[in-house]
């Protein structure tokens, strides 16, 4: 079943997407557009205006056993060899060379193809995707939710239910965002540590995650990249993750839930973790390779429209009041203004001889609630607790 969006709205958030997100397209750009083709009523309404802007528009319809249009999809995580996946065609590399502008339109009809794959053959196909990955991540991309009748089925809600959160979400004008989340970026830039506080509900007891943040910078996400959204985030130096943490908001990845997570970091490193849902699911992601057991990211959600969460990463992460951590790769924007200049690349390169900035082939979200009712207990940025005023985070006054 198809959901059902009004064009005025499918016009309104495709506008979004290419003007706020991408900061507009003109003849010389060369756009893809990714997604499945039950995503299709936005995708055909950002190719009418990319191409009446005067660009090229690449439109790339994914298979629907292929999360995320990867290299390959789950039959070849089923029945493939890593011989087979290694020989990933030389095309789609050169396709992505092609485009510098990138809009990615998640939305899955059948969440239930991406099962059944063998673990070491779908860590196999994230390494070797990684390549394009990164080409992508180089250049100026976002990412939007459509939704399905997949996803809705996921969060135990009708399709129109479901329509009426996303659609409403990704309809707020990202305007505001800035200014609200300009307070934490400064302390988040003027501090050394970040203190996650959880409390385990299985031994009833209180968890802490410390990590430091000396000489990272904040970046304020304000629909330039994921779009809605709505966070202030930074990588952490990933040698420094001391602790535990309890995380219990549900997430969604790779066609399983993952929920109620416990992990527990010694010199920066994954040595104990499990889930009470979606506990095979976690191992896959944790066990990819070795920076899959080490934290790429720490952040804050600051999101005032998403009453309701739900487990697609693109949603939960940003719900005010939550806090994130990333298992996986580090985000160079978080380390230097300019990851693409050759000073920038060379400070990666640095970073990640040191250990300091992680390379992996996974980047995985989880979210922990910080509001009532939620396992989160509180957050420190250095000395400073901070306080959720109107279900976003806010820095007390002095």
């Amino acid at each position: 079943m198809q959901a059902k969006i009004k064009t005025a709205d499918l016009e309104k958030w495709a506008e979004y997407l290419i003007n706020h997100s991408l900061g507009g397209v003109n003849k010389e750009d060369v756009v893809m557009v990714k997604g499945e083709h039950i995503c299709w009523p936005l995708m055909s309404v950002l190719q009418d205006k990319i191409i009446q802007a005067g660009a090229v528009c690449d439109i790339n319809i994914t298979a629907p056993d292929n999360d995320r249009g990867k290299v390959f999809g789950a039959s070849m995580g089923k029945y493939g060899s890593p011989e087979q996946i290694k020989r990933a065609p030389e095309w789609q590399r050169k396709r992505y060379e092609e485009f510098n502008k990138f809009i990615e339109v998640l939305g899955v009809e059948d969440p239930n193809l991406f099962k059944g794959q063998k673990e070491e053959l779908a860590q196999e196909i994230m390494r070797v995707d990684e390549e394009l990955k990164n080409l992508r991540l180089s250049k100026k991309w976002c990412i939007t939710l459509f939704p399905t009748q997949g996803f809705a089925d996921m969060e135990g809600l009708s399709l129109e239910e479901y329509t009426d959160i996303v659609v409403g979400a990704s309809l707020v004008d990202p305007s505001n965002l800035d200014e609200l989340e300009e307070d934490l970026a400064i302390l988040f830039d003027s501090e050394d540590t970040v203190t996650l506080e959880t409390h385990c509900p299985h031994t009833n007891r209180d968890l802490k995650l410390t990590m430091n943040i000396k000489d990272r910078l904040a970046v304020k996400c304000t629909g330039t990249r994921n779009f809605p959204d709505g966070e202030v985030y930074t990588s952490p130096d990933a040698r420094t993750v001391e602790g535990e943490i309890f995380v219990d908001l549900p997430v969604f990845q790779g066609g399983k839930v993952i929920q109620g997570i416990y992990l527990k970091f010694e010199g920066g490193k994954i040595i104990n973790y499990k889930a009470d849902k979606g506990h095979d699911a976690l191992q896959k992601i944790i066990e990819t390779d070795d920076g899959s057991h080490r934290l790429g990211e720490v952040a804050l959600g600051m999101n005032t429209g998403m009453k309701k969460v739900l487990m697609h990463p693109l949603f939960v992460e940003k719900v005010g009041g939550t806090a994130h951590i990333a298992i996986g790769a580090s985000y160079p924007t978080a380390f230097t203004n300019d990851p693409e200049s050759e000073a920038g690349q060379k400070l990666i390169d640095e970073l990640t001889e040191k250990g300091v900035y992680n390379t992996s082939a996974q980047h995985v979200d989880i979210v922990t609630d910080f509001r009532p009712g939620g396992s989160g207990r509180a957050v420190y940025i250095g000395e400073t607790k901070l306080e959720i005023e109107n279900d976003i985070w806010v820095v007390p006054k002095d």
